[in-house]
């Protein structure tokens, strides 16, 4: 690996892992009932927004990039009227992004600027935007994640 390459997958992996250590900051403290409870009538319950970012990374890192296969129902992360329990869903989020650190290691220099296409992204257009605009939607959501977890721990 050259120095910028080491230096952008490190600093990536990184970041993805530090996303990791917010969600668990502010989720692991919930019950399994307030990881589904949604404290307003509408929005979205911690534990949706944790399906949501699994499939997120799932099928736009894990599917499009490492080829993993995953297919993914996007409606189910949002909807499911019997979802898993907290620990089967935090293991799921967990193991996509061991994936997403693996994925961004096994990436050379010239891997980074391949063409990328995915259903519902129209902005990225190689591998290294996805795995930038896919770390920032997940901290956006995580930031969500922080502002219902304190609002349940009110209730």
């Amino acid at each position: 690996m050259t120095a910028l390459n080491e230096t952008v997958a490190n600093g990536l992996a990184a970041y993805y892992q530090y996303v990791a250590e917010h969600l668990h900051k502010w989720v692991d403290p919930l019950s399994n009932e307030q990881f589904w409870k949604k404290p307003y009538p509408y929005g979205n319950s911690v534990g949706h927004l944790v399906l949501h970012l699994t499939g997120n990374l799932s099928y736009y890192l894990g599917r499009r990039v490492a080829e993993t296969g995953y297919v993914r129902d996007r409606d189910s992360e949002f909807g499911d009227p019997h979802p898993p329990q907290k620990e089967e869903a935090l293991e799921a989020f967990d193991k996509a992004i061991a994936m997403v650190v693996e994925t961004i290691q096994a990436q050379r220099e010239e891997d980074w600027g391949k063409a990328y296409t995915a259903e519902r992204e129209p902005e990225a257009r190689n591998r290294f935007q996805i795995f930038v605009r896919c770390a920032g939607h997940a901290y956006h959501h995580v930031g969500q994640i922080i502002y219902l977890s304190r609002e349940l721990a009110r209730a």
